[in-house]
């Protein structure tokens, strides 16, 4: 059932990249209406994919990276589908559908072997810290759409050439609010589950800072995003500059995410690539 259920999800992850890239090409609003309706329906297949999982796992199923990724696409979704409904930026869908079938696809070829009633899993605490980080990076994930979005519509401006898309595209300041939205969201999110992490490693592992390539590789993005929301906050940067350092920042994570855990070994290698 869990098997279908996540195929399903990948089927309808995949018909809503079409549905948003016809939206994008003709604006056609029964388009859109099509293609979030099969998102929403694709979500709703994952979520319950994971809660079948993880029940049977007996704790939250994030334990190898296939599942990490599942989980990190149905977040994807989930930040999307929320800033969608609260900015009104349909056409970021044409970028995050994809996205989501791609981490869906990786999920599918990666080994996932579960690890069944594992007690360092069980604690709130871990839910809690993986929770929190991954809501984060889902809203990151939308800030590097939305800055890649802006470099690119910046960049037809100033050369008066229009792109294909140009007239699809969203005015620079609401690709810039979608960017300071993302941020003042994530942050705390990545803040706290950094937080909750270091205090159940002291429980753990005796300490909350062990060194662990994963807590390096942490910390920097942590430290990328705190330069980033200071710089807005108190120097004002806007457009390009935060544009670049969002990209610059899911970068990061992306190397955090999946760099660490497939080529780095330590304390989170039970949590990834089991």
């Amino acid at each position: 059932m869990e098997h279908l259920l996540l195929i399903l999800a990948v089927c309808c992850y995949c018909v809503g990249s079409v549905g948003y890239f016809i939206f994008l090409l003709r604006n056609g609003e029964n388009a859109h209406r099509a293609a979030l309706f099969v998102l929403v329906a694709g979500m709703l297949s994952h979520g319950a994919a994971i809660v079948l999982r993880s029940l049977e796992a007996g704790h939250l199923a994030v334990t190898s990276l296939s599942e990490a990724l599942s989980f990190f696409s149905f977040l994807l979704v989930g930040a999307y589908l929320i800033l969608q409904n609260r900015l009104r930026l349909r056409i970021l869908g044409a970028f995050v559908a994809p996205l989501a079938a791609a981490f869906m696809f990786a999920s599918a070829i990666l080994p996932s072997h579960m690890i069944s009633d594992s007690p360092l899993m069980k604690s709130a605490w871990v839910w809690i810290h993986v929770s929190t980080l991954f809501a984060a990076n889902a809203l990151f994930a939308v800030a590097f759409a939305a800055g890649v979005l802006y470099l690119y519509q910046e960049r037809t401006i100033k050369k008066k050439k229009r792109g294909p898309f140009s007239d699809r595209l969203p005015a620079l300041e609401r690709l810039d609010r979608v960017n300071h939205v993302c941020l003042l969201t994530g942050f705390p999110l990545m803040t706290v589950g950094l937080l909750a992490g270091f205090l159940y490693a002291s429980t753990v592992w005796k300490s909350p800072w062990n060194w662990d390539p994963k807590e390096i590789f942490a910390l920097m993005t942590w430290l990328i995003y705190a330069v980033l929301l200071h710089e807005r906050l108190a120097v004002g940067w806007r457009g390009r500059k935060a544009a670049w350092l969002a990209i610059f920042g899911f970068s990061f994570v992306l190397l955090t995410f999946l760099g660490v855990n497939l080529f780095l070994k330590g304390h989170h290698t039970l949590f990834s690539s089991q």
